[in-house]
């Protein structure tokens, strides 16, 4: 018997169900950043590996360039306070077949790496 094929959005609501400290939208939003990323460097993504750390900067980078000034405010909304929640968040999507992970990654790459706080206020470009 075949395994019942399940879109992004069915599988993020089973994760909620289990796990409810993050918002749908980060979940969205960490695989959008994951897309921005690759896009921004130019990394074809069947071929490049993102580490937890070039993730992080894809987060931030994708919140600057859609919410300015407000990125801080809306990643935290969605339980985005700093690297280890975008862990959690990976690390869910990793448990349900959304993403993938080598070898050599560890939740622990995304502690101590990031933080969306006051400096992301400080660090906007205006």
């Amino acid at each position: 018997m075949s395994e019942e094929v399940k879109t992004f959005d069915e599988v993020v609501e089973s994760i909620l169900n289990n796990d409810s400290r993050y918002s749908r939208e980060a979940y969205v939003f960490v695989q959008l950043a994951l897309d921005f990323y690759r896009e921004k460097i130019g990394k074809d993504e069947t071929l490049t590996h993102i580490t937890g750390p070039e993730l992080l900067s894809g987060v931030r980078g994708l919140a600057y360039e859609q919410y300015g000034p407000l990125a801080r405010t809306v990643l935290n909304h969605w339980g985005l306070k700093r690297g280890e929640d975008v862990g959690e968040v990976v690390y869910n999507l990793i448990e349900y077949k959304l993403m993938s992970q080598s070898e050599n990654d560890l939740k622990e790459d995304f502690h101590g790496v990031m933080f969306f706080d006051d400096s992301m206020d400080q660090d906007y470009k205006w």
